[in-house]
């Protein structure tokens, strides 16, 4: 018996468990559910840390051979915010005027959804086989710590012996519209803070302290007031971002012991999260004083050439949308950063105008032309293998 999957119908399922990272509620039953139905193994995978939220994860294979053709996802979701500020109910699911509401419709359950229509589609087409193996890889924790998902459960693959030929993640890489842009890679992120210390004083007599404040100014005159660079081949140019300056001094007549700053950096691929460690330590160092500089890198960046892979998936676009997409490595980092270390790795999706925000929102006919362009780039991946 043939099995088929609505993508609208299962989104809307998806949408309707409130599952805010790092909270299932549901979604990964709802999603196993319909990938038991059309023949895939389902490994539920709960992985925890000290500190962190444990994680429910799922990785789900059809077949056994090679190649593995991987989708990754995610169906955790951010906070609603003020339910109040919602003209709908955030997880209602509700279709009004050919456009599809809840949290998560643009990031990331459509597209979770699609792809397996998509799957169901390509099986049908398919039933003598198709000479390898699809699979899907999702985890509730992309939207939060990201300890406990996806780099979890390619460490689990390893050790059963179990490899990624290709990865598709259905990340929302679109701006306005469906088969605009295709994610081939991804700036790294580091985040740090950097805390000055110095003696508190009398602010009419500054002669007697040391006030912090001159020297974490300059420090951060240092960091952000020139360019790390004017950008490489595929990536925009790096970018710092001051987040937050803290001194915790209510009084006006003293100056403080110390102040601290947040800052973020994107980085294209002239730097590393070493090189750039380095290159703040000098900067901070010359300023002389004493301070604590902590730096975490979340992701280092990374680029999959453009090729094989994100040929077949513009091919696909272009047959659904009539549209060319942009290779493209702007924006925030995705869960292709652990991907990558693994087998090429590309991102499309839905289009992202909403995501995150009040009433996120995707048109109904983009669910189910991501549907035909998933089965597209499966099609073309498996015909490629002969």
């Amino acid at each position: 018996m043939t099995v088929t999957v609505d993508p609208l119908d299962l989104s809307r399922a998806l949408i309707r468990c409130p599952s805010v990272t790092p909270v299932d509620a549901g979604a990964l039953d709802v999603l196993e559910g319909a990938l038991a139905d059309l023949g895939f193994a389902c490994h539920r995978l709960v992985f925890s840390e000290d500190g962190t939220d444990d994680v429910d994860n799922l990785y789900a294979r059809r077949g056994d051979g090679g190649p593995n053709f991987c989708f990754a996802g995610h169906t955790d979701v951010v906070p609603v915010g003020d339910p109040a500020a919602w003209t709908v109910d955030p997880f209602g699911a509700e279709v009004i005027g050919e456009r599809l509401y809840g949290r998560g419709a643009a990031d990331m359950k459509c597209a979770v959804a699609s792809f397996v229509a998509a799957a169901a589609r390509f099986l049908a087409d398919r039933k003598a086989g198709f000479g390898g193996s699809i699979s899907l890889l999702v985890t509730g924790d992309e939207e939060g710590a990201a300890v406990n998902g996806t780099r979890k459960v390619l460490g689990w693959l390893g050790e059963r012996g179990e490899s990624l030929d290709a990865c598709l993640v259905g990340e929302p890489t679109n701006p306005t519209a469906l088969g605009q842009m295709i994610k081939i890679g991804r700036r790294g992120s580091l985040s740090g803070r950097v805390t000055v210390y110095g003696t508190q004083g009398h602010s009419a007599y500054p002669h007697l302290a040391d006030n912090p404040i001159p020297r974490l100014m300059r420090m951060l005159t240092a960091i952000d007031g020139t360019p790390l660079d004017e950008g490489s081949e595929h990536f925009q140019p790096s970018t710092v971002a001051i987040t937050s300056i803290d001194v915790g001094n209510p009084a006006s007549n003293v100056t403080p012991a110390k102040a601290e700053a947040a800052f973020n950096i994107r980085f294209n691929d002239r730097h590393t999260g070493d090189s750039l460690q380095a290159w703040l330590k000098e900067r901070c160092e010359a300023m002389g004083g004493e301070y604590r500089l902590q730096v975490s890198v979340s992701g280092e960046s990374f680029l999959t050439p453009p090729g094989p892979l994100s040929d077949l998936i513009a091919a696909a676009v272009w047959q659904a949308t009539g549209r060319t997409p942009e290779l493209s490595t702007t924006g925030g980092t995705s869960d292709a950063r652990f991907i990558k270390d693994h087998c090429p790795v590309a991102e499309f999706g839905m289009t992202g105008e909403t995501a995150h925000k009040v009433d996120e929102n995707v048109a109904v006919a983009d669910i189910h032309a991501l549907a035909d362009i998933y089965q597209g780039v499966l099609d073309r991946f498996f015909t490629d293998q002969r």
